[in-house]
């Protein structure tokens, strides 16, 4: 059985080099915690500000891809998975190059536990 927070719109969530990672469009759920979009491990995230370099050479995380539960583990809400802080998922490179997970912090120090 997962548990976690779940994810809303009111964490804070970055690359593991600091870049900043936020969902392009509502999230997908429609569902809302504390008057704030819950995203869905289907909505695009876009991370900006990444500094990480290889040799030097800029290679910043772009993109961030959730891997949720499946089947009687994932954590729905009317049908569609949502995000945990728990919830597996790998900041990729333009090339889709695995660049490490990323950082979930929520804004109050607190979140929605899950079970």
């Amino acid at each position: 059985m997962l548990s976690g927070n779940l994810i809303n719109t009111g964490f804070t969530i970055s690359c593991p080099h600091g870049g900043r990672v936020v969902p392009t469009a509502g999230a997908a759920s429609g569902v809302r915690l504390d008057g704030l979009p819950v995203p869905a491990p289907s909505d695009t995230f876009v991370v900006t500000g990444c500094r990480h370099t290889v040799d030097r050479v800029p290679y910043p995380c772009v993109t961030v891809r959730w891997t949720p539960g499946s089947g009687d583990d994932a954590v729905r809400i009317d049908g569609v998975p949502v995000l945990l802080d728990t919830t597996s998922a790998l900041c990729l490179s333009a090339a889709l190059v695995p660049q490490g997970p990323p950082v979930v912090t929520p804004l109050s120090g607190r979140g929605v536990c899950a079970r």
